[in-house]
């Protein structure tokens, strides 16, 4: 690479940790633990898109946790005409939460990646998610001992494209934009918000979707380290 990166920061929903995955086996458990009647495929077809709306809101400081995790419920329930009542909701809201971090799929190729990586550079990572989640997530996944630092968005005040959260994580990780690397899914939350404050990076499109931009590109974990 032309610039001397000394440091990667990594998202960690959908680009280490298999958020799709894992949120799919933690809604079959607690819809048959709550007895919701309702056909998990299609269920998941509408909550997905849903969540990513909901998801941009709160980037956009348009929705609150709580009404996020409400709504991106409701609004799938709604969509599928299947009635629950705010009661049930908000019990599977509370209980998503509490499974999600139970199950701990990574991208393949992960654990190959970071032990490569972590032999030449200093990783950390950045992150929207909510912080009691996210750690759990990691440690679950035995990959938190990889990161020197975690700069999560209810530290920062912000979330991910806001400058602030990147230049906060660049301050704890004592490093400059000039010699960091950004990884991640969100063409918008990562990788603009990252080369807006000089960091270069790195685009995770795992599904393979959006190659119409010129940043650097990435459809499996392993290709990442064709640049580093």
């Amino acid at each position: 690479m032309k610039r001397q990166i000394k440091h990667i920061f990594f998202d960690l929903d959908h680009t280490l940790w298999d958020f799709d995955k894992n949120s799919g086996l933690t809604f079959g458990k607690i819809f048959k633990e709550n007895k919701i009647e309702v056909k998990l495929e299609d269920f998941l077809c509408v909550y997905e898109p849903i969540n990513l709306k909901y998801w941009k809101l709160y980037r956009d400081e348009k929705v609150t946790k709580s009404a996020l995790r409400y709504g991106r419920l409701k609004e799938a329930f709604d969509t599928l005409n299947f009635t629950v009542n705010d009661d049930v909701i908000n019990i599977l809201s509370h209980d998503y939460i509490e499974y999600l971090s139970t199950f701990n799929h990574l991208f393949d190729d992960t654990f190959e990646v970071l032990d490569t990586l972590s032999q030449r550079y200093k990783l950390h990572i950045i992150t929207n998610g909510f912080e009691e989640a996210q750690e759990k997530k990691m440690h679950g996944a035995k990959i938190r001992n990889y990161f020197e630092t975690v700069t999560n968005s209810e530290m920062a005040g912000v979330k991910k494209p806001n400058p602030k959260i990147f230049n906060m994580a660049l301050k704890f990780a004592n490093a400059k934009a000039e010699e960091s690397i950004m990884i991640g899914d969100s063409l918008e939350a990562d990788v603009e918000g990252a080369h807006l404050i000089g960091m270069d990076t790195i685009h995770f499109d795992y599904k393979n979707v959006q190659n119409n931009h010129s940043f650097k590109r990435v459809t499996d974990l392993k290709m990442i380290l064709n640049y580093l």
